[in-house]
């Protein structure tokens, strides 16, 4: 399982410091949404030569990716134009309609970050364009972990209805506690419980949490050398052709 961590300068800490953590709490690995924090992979999508030093000191993978946070559909656009090709991970900030609109409809998007969290609203329309074009939809634990009073009660609210529509049209999802700071990491087992809590399957939140590792693995190998297509791979006869 994974986790999807803001590091520094987007954070509160670094790289290593999250990825330390995430082992001593039992990820598999992270996937780091701030483009400034770590290097990009190379064109094969092999990890670059931070991230794999990493893996071996902490015995995590770690993910490069981003979090396109743009004002409007034509800015998002062009950014994730711009980092779909260096980025093993593209992750869009939702929060409104336009921009809710514009990740589920765009198959170079991954992950659609924290679609409730503006004035938007993610109906039936955007979870059927979201299963059809693979576009992950993210359910954020951090307001449920670290909010108080009405921003919590409106956080779980949110929560609900958004996985009653995802589930009920089946549209890919991922789960996070987004932290900023290695402190606000938690064990998988503490999401699951409370994802629990709030009423969600606890398989159901466990796949949230693999996703993210299975968002990379597929992109990587999109990206090396072999690949053709889904299923067909490039073969020694077609290299020495």
């Amino acid at each position: 399982m994974y986790e999807a961590v803001h590091a520094h300068p987007d954070g509160d800490a670094t790289v290593a410091r999250h990825a330390a953590t995430a082992a001593r709490c039992g990820y598999d690995g992270i996937v780091v949404r701030t483009r400034d924090a770590l290097a990009p992979a190379g064109e094969a999508g092999e990890p670059s030569d931070e991230a794999a030093g990493l893996r071996d000191e902490y015995g995590v993978d770690v993910v490069d990716a981003v979090e396109v946070d743009a004002d409007d559909p034509t800015s998002a656009s062009g950014a994730v134009g711009n980092y779909r090709s260096e980025r093993t991970v593209v992750c869009l900030v939702g929060g409104d309609d336009g921009l809710n609109r514009f990740a589920v409809e765009e198959p170079r998007v991954d992950v659609l970050a924290r679609p409730t969290e503006g004035s938007g609203d993610f109906n039936h329309v955007l979870a059927k364009a979201a299963r059809d074009n693979g576009v992950h939809v993210e359910f954020d634990l951090g307001p449920v972990l670290r909010a108080t009073g009405g921003k919590r009660v409106r956080a779980l609210a949110d929560l609900r209805k958004l996985r009653e529509i995802v589930t009920y049209y089946d549209a890919p999802h991922v789960v996070s506690a987004n932290p900023r700071s290695h402190l606000g990491l938690r064990a998988p087992r503490e999401l699951v419980a409370v994802g629990e809590a709030v009423g969600f399957d606890a398989e159901w939140v466990r796949e949230g949490l693999r996703a993210w590792g299975e968002i990379a693995e597929r992109n990587r190998e999109r990206r090396s050398e072999g690949f053709i297509e889904p299923g067909v791979r490039l073969g020694r006869h077609e290299e020495d052709g």
